[in-house]
């Protein structure tokens, strides 16, 4: 029993702190969708200039985010400072359940974990306006280890796979990741 439960932590663990995924281990709605798709078209009223700016803002926001939480799971703190800077709820909440929960066993990220994200959506008249980023990540270097010894965690995986994540603007003009889903079914 113990062992089963021991691996079903361990697996929601690494969903988890890969990219912030439901706490219950399963998938957000828009992640069973699959991969996003882009809007060839710019609404009305919002220039090509007004979505690349969007995109870039967004694409900070998440690399922001990424450091972050990789610096916030390297040292077992689901408080560290960064984490509100780039993340948003319900996400940053996940996140930082998943640090808290590595942290109660024992575990902690070590490792780079690579990231190739590209915006596949814009959508300026939205109410918020939302930013969809498509991202290939390579977490083959990105371990879920034991902090006393830094022994892998068994049953946790690497490799590469699609992750998304939508980033919204906020009133006071910040764009913050607010959901994402690792979709490591899918290889890149």
């Amino acid at each position: 029993m113990r062992t089963r439960h021991s691996r079903r932590w361990t697996i929601c663990l690494l969903s988890l702190a890969l990219l912030g995924t439901s706490a219950g281990c399963g998938t957000e709605p828009e992640a069973a969708d699959g991969p996003l798709a882009g809007h060839d078209v710019a609404p009305a009223g919002h220039s090509a200039a007004d979505e690349q700016a969007a995109g870039k803002a967004a694409l900070a926001a998440y690399s922001g985010y990424l450091e972050a939480s990789r610096v916030a799971s390297a040292r077992s703190d689901p408080a560290h400072p960064a984490l509100p800077r780039f993340l948003a709820d319900p996400l940053l909440t996940r996140v930082r359940v998943a640090i808290r929960n590595a942290k109660e066993h024992g575990a902690m990220r070590t490792g780079k974990l690579v990231s190739d994200p590209t915006v596949v959506g814009v959508d300026l008249a939205a109410d918020p306006p939302t930013v969809e980023i498509q991202d290939c990540l390579d977490a083959t270097g990105y371990r879920l280890v034991y902090a006393k010894d830094h022994r892998v965690v068994p049953g946790t995986r690497g490799g590469r796979y699609l992750a998304t994540a939508t980033a919204t603007r906020y009133p006071d003009g910040r764009w913050l990741i607010n959901a994402g889903a690792a979709h490591q079914e899918q290889p890149c």
